[in-house]
């Protein structure tokens, strides 16, 4: 199997290179400023897009118009910037595809840009070198592993970072573990395991809230793009960072804890875009509830449900592994003694109390059983060929197995 991955580290740059840097950065912004603005006025009359084929074509032009092109950056970073937006105008007419039209980029905005060959890794020296750059120091934490396939060059935060995409070739892994679980994303737990295990939450940015609150407020005192604004919103970009780099670190051991131990690990199919979507409403329909819905949606984007998610697939296929997702409808609601289903059996968060058998547990452990009997279950249908079942606690013939329905 092939396996792309992509190693990423902290640059360390002089005052001179950070300098080449933003000159690499301002002169893509550029390009791609451009081409957009002509990509939209193509749209406005009527026209198609032109594609990287016909836009690169222009880049010759512009730098007999603007010479600091040719002399201020590599022609294939250019080059690449206009791949990257013909691929975003794709995506962009692509119906599948829920990205959103391209849009300008800003000057303090992200920056960023691709090397698709010329560069050298020197890892023994734990430095790397980038054409018109040179020898740039990194900080080497990891063996990169695979043929490099490209490097992206790209800032956040006041600092810059270098990512290496590489390439390799690895045979099929066989998962060390034949172990099977469910697993119940929830607020009060993050992730509630039907073994028994619990992880808590870490609620990364509902800690630093209240520094960034009052980092916000001092902003607002601020005048309006002085140095002391500059130097206040740097301050507040770092604080973000921090709480990203928090959570993500966070993510990475919780799922790669998960992904060792377990072959088969099922969850819930949860939409987690429209499960935070705002309750404000219209005018005419005005939201309920609108407090509180505001602060559940802080608290399910702050855990990162999604970003876990896609973690533990790519890392179970890496591993041998496999992930399913089941329906979430009633797996908090269903008894696993009897298979009752009802809104009255969880009428706390925490309290599942069966109105037909008087079962009784903790709900988030009885919602991840209930998610891993749909797991075998979608599994079993799939070997048998019958039809999937559509609900979480899927259809019972008893008190100890459930049935696919017949094809």
């Amino acid at each position: 199997m092939l396996i792309r991955k992509a190693y990423k580290f902290a640059l360390h740059v002089s005052l001179g290179q950070e300098r080449q840097l933003l000159r690499f950065s301002g002169t893509c912004r550029f390009v791609w400023n451009r081409m957009l603005a002509l990509q939209k006025q193509r749209l406005d009359v009527g026209d198609p897009v032109l594609r990287y084929s016909k836009a690169a074509l222009l880049l010759p032009e512009w730098k007999r118009v603007f010479p600091w092109l040719k002399t201020d950056t590599h022609s294939q970073v250019l080059q690449q910037t206009l791949k990257s937006l013909d691929r975003a105008l794709m995506d962009a007419f692509d119906n599948s595809s829920p990205k959103q039209f391209p849009r300008f980029k800003k000057k303090n905005g992200h920056n960023s840009f691709r090397f698709p060959q010329g560069f050298k890794l020197d890892q023994r020296n734990n430095r790397i070198f980038l054409p018109k750059l040179g020898w740039l120091r990194y900080r080497n934490s990891r063996e990169v592993l695979g043929v490099v396939k490209n490097v992206t060059v790209s800032q956040r935060a006041g600092r810059w970072y270098v990512s290496i995409q590489t390439e390799q070739d690895a045979q099929v892994p066989v998962h060390p573990s034949g172990s099977m679980v469910g697993i119940d994303i929830g607020v009060a737990r993050f992730a509630t395991l039907s073994d028994g295990s619990i992880i808590a939450p870490l609620n990364s940015f509902k800690k630093h809230e209240r520094r960034l609150a009052r980092e916000q407020r001092s902003l607002a005192r601020k005048v309006k793009r002085s140095n002391n604004w500059k130097k206040q919103k740097q301050k507040i970009t770092k604080l973000h960072a921090r709480i990203a780099d928090v959570r993500n670190d966070f993510l990475h051991q919780s799922s790669t804890t998960i992904s060792k131990s377990h072959a088969v690990v099922v969850l819930e199919d949860l939409t987690v875009k429209n499960m935070s979507a705002s309750a404000k409403g219209t005018l005419a329909a005005p939201g309920r509830n609108i407090r509180q819905k505001s602060g559940l949606n802080r608290s399910i984007l702050d855990q990162g449900w999604y970003e876990f998610r896609r973690q533990l697939e790519y890392k179970q296929r890496w591993n041998g592994g496999i992930l399913i997702a089941v329906p979430a409808r009633n797996t908090s609601r269903t008894c696993p003694d009897c298979g009752k289903v009802s809104a009255d059996n969880r009428k706390t968060q925490a309290v599942f109390l069966c109105v037909s058998c008087a079962f009784s547990g903790h709900a988030d452990l009885v919602a991840a059983n209930n998610i891993l009997r749909a797991g075998h279950a979608r599994l079993a249908c799939e070997v048998s060929g019958a039809v999937t079942p559509p609900a979480a606690g899927t259809l019972r013939t008893d008190n100890a197995g459930v049935s696919c329905v017949a094809a």
